[in-house]
């Protein structure tokens, strides 16, 4: 388990600072990440490998000469926001380019996909290369929805050799998936990880077993194994992985034997006395390999086998030399630093006009904000137990995170004088900066989506609030693409929305109609026990997830209900007054 620590919920902020600390020849922090302590001469692509913290080395470690460019650095097994995903691309792009590479995870392509709208309107030439190596989340006929584990090595590091050699930006992309299309995975775990400061593992295995199919943010194998030899083992990876080979696929590989956080080199060497001789017998030449950490889980036992596919252009791209605290592979010359370094980015926070009676409304929306932050806070375990059965268990975490960051955001505004919408922008805003993954991102957008209906000037009705509620709803609909049957917070959220504006219709008070649509949300949370995911992390895990509901719809379940109380105790003291 993770012994070091201070408050848990700094970890991944301070282990990155201390790693920028000890390799600041290499590296230099920035808002959101790092980025290399030396910028080219010239323009260059600039390759931005992103992903959560506890991957070490992937990503932060792989950042210099030959390899990424920069890296965009979220919160433990949590997508980084759009904040930091913009800010290290602002510090880290010369001119020719930046490109978002990363594995395929919902909340990393909303974050990313939203980073790049952005850049895009600012002038910036920006691509998102996407990584689905994992033979084990999805079908051959559904590539498209793999996500993406320690193959994101492979790709990262012919991305980076393309762009220092000085390929230009739709060229790196190009090899950048053409290496993704030649890259498979299997994994497997003797043993889940732990976060720091957690009592229990993400997932615990009976003794003698294995999990096979395993993902890189402790989500638990698709099934349970008896646990065999290191002899058994290698046969078990090196079939699943050739039987998956690409159409015209040549005879040299790049292979990558990865250690996922507390599996023995040992006992990685072992295992590889039996990959080896097993892909020369099949008629391989082995180009490169690599045994050790590259892509971890924390402390996570367990081991994964990637093979890509290699012809002249990926292979030369694959062995070219690199210098990055956590890869070393040949010598790279020493690279010209410019003499300027980039500014931090200008953030307009001009507040808009705002009515008193807004500044009022703002003030009862931070108000409620500490009842969600309340609510959360007790709830934050009971959150990840849940999230843990098919996800990665972050979810309790995140919450908190992002409640808190929108709370000291709110406040902050609050304290300017702003209204109601400026205030749940700003709370929005900090929301999905802090929480990161999926769910930070939605709420984030949602928020401010909230704050857009009600406006800096106007005190709102009742029909108004639950129009906004509606744009709430209407925002995550359109950002996560996720519709209700599919096992996500919108089975909750859509439910409640519909039965606000049936209350407000039937001449219910605001306050009983909001309690009554609550209870709806609750049932609606509790009914996806008997659902399947069709979306997020938890969709590869769909039988572990049966019997167990919706982390997201629950959470968002409680937090209606924490909010009803509290407008039927404010509606109750105003009658009283």
């Amino acid at each position: 388990m993770t012994r070091l620590f201070n408050d848990p919920a700094d970890f991944a902020d301070e282990a990155l600072a201390g790693f920028c600390d000890a390799h600041q020849n290499l590296v230099r922090q920035v808002p959101g990440g790092v980025v290399r302590r030396a910028r080219p001469a010239a323009p260059r692509v600039a390759v931005l490998a992103g992903g959560g913290s506890g991957h070490y080395p992937a990503f932060a470690g792989i950042v210099g000469a030959g390899f990424a460019t920069g890296a965009v650095v979220g919160n433990i097994f949590t997508s980084p926001s759009a904040q930091q995903a913009y800010s290290v691309a602002k510090a880290a792009d010369s001119g020719a380019g930046v490109i978002f590479t990363y594995g395929n995870y919902a909340g990393d392509v909303l974050n990313f996909g939203m980073a790049s709208e952005r850049l895009a309107a600012e002038g910036i030439a920006v691509e998102n290369v996407l990584v689905t190596d994992d033979i084990a989340s999805a079908p051959v006929g559904e590539i498209e929805k793999r996500r993406g584990i320690a193959g994101d090595f492979i790709v990262f590091k012919v991305m980076g050799a393309a762009a220092e050699a000085g390929e230009n930006l739709a060229e790196v992309v190009r090899l950048g998936r053409k290496a993704n299309d030649n890259t498979r995975t299997i994994g497997t775990a003797f043993q889940g990880c732990t976060f720091p400061g957690a009592d229990d593992r993400l997932f615990s295995l009976e003794k003698g077993t294995m999990a096979l199919g395993l993902g890189i943010h402790g989500e638990p194998g698709l099934y349970d194994t008896t646990m065999p030899t290191a002899i058994e083992l290698g046969r078990e990876l090196v079939e699943r992985v050739l039987v998956e080979t690409p159409e015209g696929a040549g005879s040299r590989i790049a292979v990558l034997l990865n250690g996922l956080g507390s599996s023995k080199l040992e006992e990685l060497f072992v295992l590889w006395r039996t990959v080896a001789p097993l892909l020369r017998e099949a008629g391989y030449t082995l180009v490169a390999p690599e045994v050790g950490e590259l892509v971890t889980s924390l402390d996570m036992a367990g081991v994964s086998l990637t093979i890509t596919w290699l012809d002249d252009e990926l292979e030369q791209l694959w062995v070219a030399a690199a210098e990055t605290p956590g890869f070393r592979r040949g010598s790279v010359a020493a690279m010209s630093a410019s003499a300027a370094e980039n500014a931090d980015v200008a953030i307009d926070d001009q507040l808009a006009d705002s009515t008193e009676e807004s500044r009022a409304l703002a003030e009862r929306c931070h108000a409620a904000l500490a009842v969600v932050r309340s609510t959360l806070h007790d709830s934050e375990s009971m959150l990840g137990d849940l999230d843990a059965i098919a996800g990665d268990g972050d979810h309790g975490r995140g919450m908190v995170r992002g409640i808190d960051a929108a709370y000291a955001g709110a406040a902050a505004a609050v304290e300017r004088g702003a209204g109601a919408a400026s205030t749940l922008a700003a709370a929005g805003d900090a929301w999905g900066d802090r929480a990161g993954g999926t769910s930070g991102v939605l709420w984030g957008a949602g928020l401010r989506a909230l704050g857009e209906t009600l406006g800096d000037t106007e005190q709102p009705s009742a029909e108004t609030m639950a129009a906004a509620v509606n744009a709430f709803a209407d925002r995550l609909l359109e950002l996560g693409k996720a519709e209700p049957g599919d096992k996500t917070m919108m089975d909750a959220i859509v439910p409640f929305a519909e039965g606000l504006d049936d209350g407000i219709r039937n001449g219910f008070s605001f306050p009983d109609a909001w309690i009554t649509a609550a209870a709806v949300a609750v049932r609606a949370a509790e009914d996806t026990a008997a659902l399947r995911p069709k979306k997020g992390r938890a969709r590869p895990l769909a039988e572990k997830s049966l019997g167990t509901p919706d982390p997201g719809a629950t959470s968002f379940g409680l937090i209606v209900t924490a909010l009803g109380r509290h407008l039927a105790e404010s509606a109750t003291q105003k009658d009283n007054s």
